[in-house]
């Protein structure tokens, strides 16, 4: 995105990543609108910088719709966690996401970033055996790659973010970023992986490339196939007179 107005849809809004997401939007010209299953995260979204609150599921392909109308663009940060129900259910990372996929692509949005997971599709190298397991045996990396192979075959201009392990520790602002699968391995935090997520977003050059990220100090094993991103600028709000 190169323009300096219009609305931008926080799906994961109320998740850990996805608050990053907030805050960093909040401090933009842009309308950032939430979507939430939780009718009573309302008023704490809005505390946190959301302009517009949808309570809708994604599971439901008509509120996925609601929550893309005049939509800009879309930054994801679903993420579903192991447990029992997600394995006798559907996803939020898959179900979920390609109903938002499909809608958002439907109302001709524009962009899209999604994060995904290290571990997906030729990620899988990426992830320890002993947690890829868990992963695979719940789900989580199919619906995953799912959601990424629905997103490549709309025609959005798409970002796909992998991160490593997550971590709630604060920002390094020193994010090692792969490309090609087996690229990168460790954790990053949270607020690494969200302030990628919203530079994406005004960074022309990693529309329709997926990316694997780690902090430098989360790195396990030496990196492959590095690459420099040219991170472009977020475009910052005018003080209110």
């Amino acid at each position: 995105m190169t323009r300096t107005d219009g609305r931008v849809l926080v799906a994961g809004a109320t998740g850990k990543t996805g608050q990053h997401v907030v805050e960093a939007l909040s401090e933009t010209p842009f309308v950032v609108r939430a979507v939430t299953r939780d009718a009573d995260a309302a008023d704490s979204l809005r505390t946190q910088g959301v302009d517009e609150v949808v309570v809708g599921d994604l599971l439901d392909p008509e509120d996925a719709a609601r929550a893309v109308a005049d939509v800009d663009a879309v930054v994801s940060a679903v993420g579903a966690a192991f447990r029992l129900e997600d394995i006798r259910g559907d996803l939020v990372d898959g179900a979920g996401l390609v109903n938002l996929i499909d809608a958002a692509a439907d109302a001709d949005v524009k962009r899209f970033v999604l994060t995904s997971s290290i571990g997906v599709g030729d990620s899988k190298g990426g992830l320890p055996l002993s947690i890829r397991a868990i992963l695979t045996a719940g789900g989580v990396l199919s619906a995953k790659e799912r959601s990424e192979e629905r997103l490549k075959e709309t025609s959005m201009d798409y970002t796909i973010v992998r991160p490593g392990a997550l971590t709630d520790s604060p920002a390094t602002g020193d994010v090692l970023v792969g490309e090609g699968g087996d690229s990168v391995r460790g954790s990053i935090p949270r607020a690494d992986v969200a302030n990628v997520l919203v530079h994406a977003l005004f960074t022309p050059e990693t529309e329709n490339r997926t990316f694997e990220i780690v902090s430098q100090p989360g790195l396990r094993d030496p990196p492959n196939t590095l690459v420099d991103v040219e991170w472009g600028q977020i475009p910052r709000a005018e003080p209110a007179e």
